[in-house]
């Protein structure tokens, strides 16, 4: 058995870490997925947030649990500034827990793979925006060539990078059957990527309310992996009323929730079909 937690979207908020580390000392998961968005948005704190609060925490609870402290793999979100990835790399060579965007790790017979790009989005943080499947941007969505970056980038390299063409890059090779996909951006057009933009127009236009990808869409649909987790957008679940979708034989999960209460997609590696969300 391979007990897994998941859990997306925090935002920094110290009350729903400090749940999600008490309850991983009372169950002992052997795997945890931490989906993006783990930074808060206040950018005024001179506190670094990584350092200064996770690092110590995650390192308190290594001392605790010791040989059962459990493996864990982490993205940033497109609200995460990408100057925060050299803080996320010093925390792992206290192997406390491993970077997974667009990195693949093996562990016990399974290929966990991340990814933090999300299609173009009405917000001005490009770090993690990238174009989907092509150079198309919805109504209301600001192009990824816009806004600013925390981290420059080459504009021929925003220009012709696409989620779809670094999906199919980190796909080769992969043994499906037993791929993990830790997305933060959800499937299009799902339970998972439901946003409250019911009724808003834009120039008369209506705004469409799934914002998911594309392209992670089509690659679940094509290439079928075993399991895919996803954030992002807050409201889907309580919109939809689910928290999971299955696209063919791919399970999918999503743990963002628009709440106070901290929202945690408990999982068998090897029985997926027994899931449970559960609310702190």
């Amino acid at each position: 058995m391979i007990n897994c937690y998941f859990v997306s979207d925090l935002h920094g908020k110290k009350k729903k870490y400090l749940r999600l580390f008490s309850k991983i000392y009372q169950e002992n998961p052997d795997v945890v997925f931490l989906g993006g968005d783990i930074l808060p948005g206040n950018k005024l704190s001179s506190e670094n947030f990584i350092l200064d609060f996770l690092f110590l925490e995650l390192k308190k609870l290594q001392h605790k649990m010791k040989l059962r402290y459990p493996k864990i793999f982490i993205i940033l979100g497109n609200d995460d500034p990408r100057t925060n990835e050299k803080d996320i790399l010093e925390v792992q060579k206290a192997k406390l827990w491993s970077y997974a965007n667009e990195r693949i790790y093996n562990f016990q017979n399974h290929q966990i793979v991340g990814y933090s790009y999300v299609p173009p989005s009405p917000f001005l943080l490009k770090d993690w925006e990238k174009f989907d499947v092509s150079r198309h941007v919805d109504l209301g969505a600001v192009s990824p060539l816009a806004g600013y970056r925390s981290v420059p980038k080459n504009v021929v390299q925003i220009e012709y990078e696409t989620i779809a063409r670094d999906l199919k890059k980190l796909s080769e090779n992969l043994e499906m059957r037993n791929a993990v996909f830790l997305f933060h951006a959800p499937p299009y057009q799902t339970n998972l990527d439901r946003a409250a933009l019911d009724g808003k127009m834009i120039d008369h236009a209506p705004l469409d309310v799934h914002v998911g990808s594309i392209a992670i869409k089509n690659f679940i649909q094509t290439e079928q992996p075993k399991l895919t987790l996803h954030g992002h957008i807050h409201e889907s679940s309580q919109i939809t009323g689910n928290w999971q979708e299955k696209i063919k034989r791919t399970f999918c999960f999503t743990a963002a929730y628009d709440s106070p209460k901290l929202a945690i997609v408990k999982f068998e590696l090897n029985d997926l079909s027994s899931a449970e969300r559960i609310l702190l």
